[in-house]
């Protein structure tokens, strides 16, 4: 027996198999998805489990519109349904679709079929069966197809309920929203005239309430006129009394406005004269550590300062306390590292007469000093080079070189080899700037080493004579001693 190979190019010629007819829709562009089992029995491949059925769809639609229903308002119910319906629309045309490609089906499996009786009989042996296995096939695909067309008529008369419900319920929702939107707007009216009517009310029982307010004054007028002119006509000795006190209290009152008008004159006229003596002074120079403050005469008037008494002072900036320094009574102030961040003022007295000039602002630090001063702090013992210009208040013609040493423990003052001052830290040593001195007070220092011994030091520079107290005053607190000049102790609390 020959045998006969799949392709049945043996036997079977290709001229013998019918055509498909031209006529035939696709409803898909491949093949069923499906594969042969057991028997020969066909079994559906599983699909993707998130894709869900229509049915499934159409309940979890219709459960969730039933659970919003309570919590939504009446008009997004409305629109709600209004979704639901064009859902159940657009299912209703899936199912319609679905129906047609079935359909399709139908004439493909009849068509294949026919074609697959017509193959069998004109092949034979093992070919034959494979024909007939392909016909079982055919058939039980054909069951299949139809078993599904029942479940797709059975939901699709379930979208038809689900849609006719949704029109009606849809439709009952746009009623609903008309009802309340005319039953709001007739309240809205009903409101709007009672308060119209208020509105009228209050207004009528207030021009009511002006009309008799003003007829019962006019009313009491009268009554008060009249009592007037017959207590008048019963009693002129009384009337008479009170126009001799009305003159008299008229005469009184011109003479205190002669008063009044000469005491504005003789204030306005003092006034000239503070404002006059405000001007004749002005302060004069930079307002930081380490340059000098000259009180500058501004009028051709002004008073010679050797005539007048000079006190300057420090004035806290936050609290406003104002504290004397002692020994600061020339025309030129220099500060020192004490007056930074506090406001200084001068009182000129000449001839009783007080004048107060005051800086436009707090001494501000010099600059690149805090950074210099660190830098020595770290050394033992720090050398500055100054000049002798008083001892014990006497004036030293001698300029030559004298060298201050500042240390952690003491401060001592030499000439070449030989020592001229040394003392250690102590209550009654006193260091603090120069007050007054001229141009110079700026490079100078007050040096107090003990009771019966002083001495003026004359710096090389600003900066040097600044950092030689800020330094010494450091190892002073260092050593539980607060470091001064003349009574600023008191003002520092020790």
């Amino acid at each position: 027996m020959t045998r006969v190979s799949r392709n049945f190019s043996g036997t079977v010629e290709k001229e013998a198999l019918p055509a498909v007819s031209a006529d035939v829709i696709f409803a898909l562009s491949r093949f069923p998805n499906y594969k042969i089992g057991s028997n020969n029995h066909i079994v559906n491949v599983k699909g993707d489990p998130k894709v869900l059925s229509m049915k499934e769809i159409v309940a979890r639609e219709t459960a969730l519109l039933l659970e919003q229903q309570n919590r939504l308002s009446v008009r997004d119910l409305a629109n709600k349904f209004e979704k639901g319906l064009a859902a159940a629309a657009k299912l209703s045309e899936e199912a319609r679709l679905r129906e047609a490609a079935s359909l399709e089906k139908h004439v493909l499996l009849k068509k294949l079929r026919d074609a697959l009786e017509s193959l069998k009989g004109r092949v034979a042996g093992r070919n034959k069966d494979d024909v007939e296995e392909a016909i079982a096939m055919v058939e039980a695909l054909a069951v299949q197809l139809t078993q599904r067309e029942g479940e797709l008529i059975q939901e699709k008369t379930e979208v038809k309920k689900l849609a006719t419900f949704l029109k009606q319920a849809s439709e009952d929702a746009k009623k609903l929203v008309d009802e309340e939107r005319a039953f709001a707007r007739a309240e809205i009216e009903d409101a709007r005239a009672a308060v119209q009517r208020v509105e009228e009310a209050l207004q009528e029982k207030e021009q009511m309430s002006r009309a008799s307010g003003k007829q019962d004054l006019e009313e009491l007028m009268k009554d008060v006129q009249e009592a007037r002119r017959i207590k008048m006509l019963h009693q002129p000795s009384k009337v008479m009394d009170m126009e001799h006190e009305l003159r008299a209290l008229r005469v009184q009152l011109a003479e205190k406005s002669k008063h009044s008008l000469l005491l504005q004159k003789e204030l306005a006229r003092s006034k000239r004269v503070e404002e006059n003596l405000s001007h004749l002074y002005e302060l004069d120079g930079a307002e930081v550590l380490g340059s000098y403050l000259r009180i500058k005469p501004c009028s051709d008037i002004a008073p010679e300062l050797s005539k007048c008494a000079i006190q300057w002072y420090r004035i806290s900036s936050e609290g406003g306390k104002k504290e004397l320094i002692s020994g600061a009574r020339k025309s030129v102030y220099a500060p020192e590292p004490f007056d930074v961040g506090q406001i200084l003022q001068v009182e000129i007295i000449y001839d009783g007469q007080l004048i107060m000039l005051t800086t436009t602002g707090a001494i501000d630090p010099a600059a690149g000093l805090g950074n210099y001063v660190e830098a020595l702090v770290r050394k033992h013992d720090v050398e500055f080079n100054v000049v002798v210009t008083q001892m014990n208040g006497v004036d030293q013609p001698s300029e030559s070189i004298h060298v201050l040493h500042v240390g952690k423990m003491r401060m001592k003052l030499c000439k070449g080899k030989a020592t001229i001052a040394k003392e250690y830290y102590s209550g009654s040593m006193q260091l603090c700037g120069v007050r007054g001195g001229g141009n110079a007070a700026a490079q100078a220092l007050f040096w107090q080493v003990k009771k019966e011994f002083s001495v003026v030091l004359a710096f090389e520079s600003e900066r040097d004579r600044n950092a030689a107290i800020m330094l010494a005053r450091r190892f002073a607190f260092d050593c539980n001693i607060m470091l001064a000049g003349p009574d600023d102790r008191a003002s520092l609390g020790t």
